[in-house]
């Protein structure tokens, strides 16, 4: 198992980034990476909640991602599952009201898991460890800056 985590601040209260990372239909708008997305399931935000969107990949070229929402504990933790070619992938959001110059601030800790599924899963993962984990450690980054932006905050994400 392979794993990723950044730890990251963001100039703006928990429940408006809660807000961000649930709003499924703004997405694609909201994240750079993202692309079209498609809700599969009804119904309100929470467990059981799956979407498919397109991602595009650090060195061009997209790739169609589906997550599933394994658990949402508002707005402090939210769990997402999305099966690979070989791996299987857990993303962990836990977010932690803080106070920053005198401003309500969330640290946020992104965590990605990787459990490769088949042999060429270990394989490549021995293979381009090092180079997937860069990969999505800056995806990983990217996607903080993005939501960071859509708060109103300044755009800038603090290393914590």
């Amino acid at each position: 198992m392979s794993t990723v985590a950044i730890t990251g601040i963001i100039e703006a209260h928990a429940v408006d980034v809660w807000r961000l990372l649930t709003d499924l239909p703004g997405r694609a708008a909201r994240l750079t990476a993202a692309g079209p997305v498609e809700v599969l399931t009804p119904g309100s935000f929470g467990p059981g909640t799956s979407w498919r969107e397109e991602r595009v990949q650090p060195g061009g070229g997209t790739l169609t991602e589906e997550f599933l929402v394994v658990e949402a504990l508002a707005p402090q933790r939210l769990v997402l599952c999305s099966s690979g070619a070989g791996a299987d992938y857990r993303l962990t959001w836990s977010l932690r009201p803080v106070r920053r110059r005198r401003r309500g601030c969330t640290a946020i800790t992104v965590t990605q898991e990787a459990v490769p599924t088949a042999p060429y899963g270990r394989v490549v993962a021995l293979l381009l460890g090092g180079l997937a984990a860069r990969a999505v450690e800056a995806a990983l980054w990217r996607d903080l800056a993005d939501l960071a932006v859509a708060a109103g905050a300044t755009g800038s994400v603090e290393a914590a």
